[in-house]
């Protein structure tokens, strides 16, 4: 285990040195090394990791959601109003609803199967997403204007929407049918999540103001309870929707709004977690890639892909109808939202191992999608966000100490 980490971490900060070099996203480098060490080609991780590269991988996520929610303030995406909870759901219906036709009549297969793979591919992923968003915010791009803030919450809310349906589609292939309560479990597991988190996130706001307790200690605490809420969405998903992800974002914007100077300051923690995260992430990601898969299909594949991501960005589009983004802006926000790679190698193969009679073009499917739109995905997010989001001014209050105005410009 110990050499598959050392390899792992020495390959993957070599390459995505040299993807820096030539202007290239770092998750390129960290998806190639998965791809060559992972098993089906040089097979150099230790078994011992793969066996939970599922949880490592679901790790990292948490780690950049409870960031994303550390620094997201809910009065942003209340002045955006309607365009904010249209970005949860609207593109990846658009997406799914392309993915299901093109799937039926290219690959001539079962309409229901159709919808299984247009669920997984409909998935953004929020590990690409948000961090680039956090880096805009950081920088003040586009942080008047709310575009980092409106996409960083999209597109960790479409991941919880998506899977639920996924879940669903995948019951009904499999015999199980379909039941009130299963689309009732859509809206529901997001709003218990939030529900949830909002009350952990005040106790926890109580708990830290009354005890004094070192920040490094909160960090453990914060993701302790994390890994908590995940694993009790998996034990109480047969009864009621639960969303442990979103629980997890609302701690951190609870925390941001009740007591925004630890928030501040455990963001800055989390930020250093994702330097290691990060790597361990897409490597995993790219471990999972089994490009082998895709050469049958990969004509067809790349028509459905690309077909099915530009009408996506027309239900991006259709959602900021009559707000206040300009056509560069709307143009950035359907761009952001097209990488993918989290969501498609966590559960591209289930289909595949419950019996789906489409399971290996689903997969395929799913592996090519993360190949093309994760670093594609990402590259554009780099290259556009200066020249279609403007820079915001910073306002420094003249009453500050120069330790403040430091802070700010830092």
């Amino acid at each position: 285990m110990l050499l598959s980490l050392a390899l792992i971490f020495l390959l993957g900060l070599a390459l995505a040195f040299v993807c820096k070099l030539i202007k290239l996203p770092s998750l390129l480098g960290f998806i190639a090394v998965g791809i060559v060490l992972g098993p089906y080609a040089l097979n150099l991780i230790d078994n011992s990791i793969l066996d939970i590269s599922t949880e490592l991988r679901q790790i990292a996520l948490i780690i950049i959601l409870t960031r994303a929610g550390l620094s997201l303030d809910i009065s942003d995406l209340k002045k955006i109003g309607r365009p904010a909870i249209l970005m949860c759901f609207v593109p990846a219906v658009f997406e799914m609803i392309a993915v299901t036709a093109l799937g039926y009549f290219l690959f001539n297969i079962a309409i229901i199967e159709a919808l299984i793979m247009g669920s997984i591919l409909a998935a953004v992923s929020p590990a690409v997403i948000v961090p680039r968003m956090l880096n805009m915010m950081e920088q003040n791009i586009g942080t008047k204007r709310g575009i980092p803030q409106l996409i960083m919450a999209g597109a960790s809310v479409d991941d919880i929407f998506v899977i639920v349906l996924f879940a669903t589609f995948t019951g009904i292939a499999t015999g199980d049918g379909v039941s009130v309560m299963s689309i009732i479990n859509i809206p529901l597991s997001i709003i218990l999540g939030a529900v949830v988190g909002i009350a952990i996130g005040i106790l926890l706001v109580f708990l830290f103001k009354k005890i004094h307790i070192r920040d490094s200690i909160k960090v453990i605490i914060l993701l302790s309870i994390s890994f908590l809420l995940v694993v009790l969405e998996t034990a109480i998903k047969q009864w009621v929707g639960f969303s442990g992800l979103i629980a997890i974002m609302t701690i951190g914007i609870t925390i941001l709004t009740k007591y925004q100077a630890l928030a501040k300051r455990l963001s800055n923690k989390f930020s250093k977690l994702w330097v290691a995260a990060e790597i361990l992430l897409f490597v995993l990601v790219g471990a999972a890639v089994d490009i082998t898969l895709i050469w049958d299909n990969i004509r067809l594949g790349l028509l459905l892909i690309f077909a099915a991501l530009f009408v996506r960005m027309v239900g991006v589009w259709v959602c900021l109808i009559k707000t206040h983004f300009d056509k560069k802006e709307k143009l950035f926000c359907a761009i952001s939202y097209t990488p993918k790679a989290t969501v498609q190698a966590a559960i591209g193969a289930i289909p595949l191992a419950i019996g789906i009679a489409s399971g290996n073009l689903i997969l395929s499917m799913a592996v090519l999608s993360i190949i093309l739109t994760a670093p594609i995905g990402a590259y554009l997010i780099d290259f556009t966000k200066n020249k279609l989001i403007s820079t915001d001014i910073l306002e420094v209050d003249i009453n500050e100490s120069n330790a403040d105005i430091k802070q700010k410009i830092d």
